[in-house]
């Protein structure tokens, strides 16, 4: 039952375990995979960054600040 998974299929609960135990430390990626992971997350999401706030939303949000500075907050 205690068989041994890829690093990148271990439960993050046990893998922080297993750091502790053994004194590893995470892994961490080059400045170029994180940049390339940086470039790919961009492209992914600027459609919708740039979508704004839908206006329902928006009014939400002013209803939730309005009523927050009545009370005192």
């Amino acid at each position: 039952m205690n068989e041994h998974k890829p690093v990148g299929q271990q439960n993050p609960i046990e893998a922080a375990a297993n750091r502790k135990r053994t004194g590893a430390k995470p892994a961490k990626l080059g400045r170029d995979v994180q940049a390339r992971l940086g470039q790919q997350l961009r492209a992914m999401y600027d459609e919708v960054v740039s979508q704004g706030v839908p206006d329902r939303f928006a009014e939400l949000i002013t209803r939730i600040d309005h009523n927050g500075s009545k009370d005192g907050h």
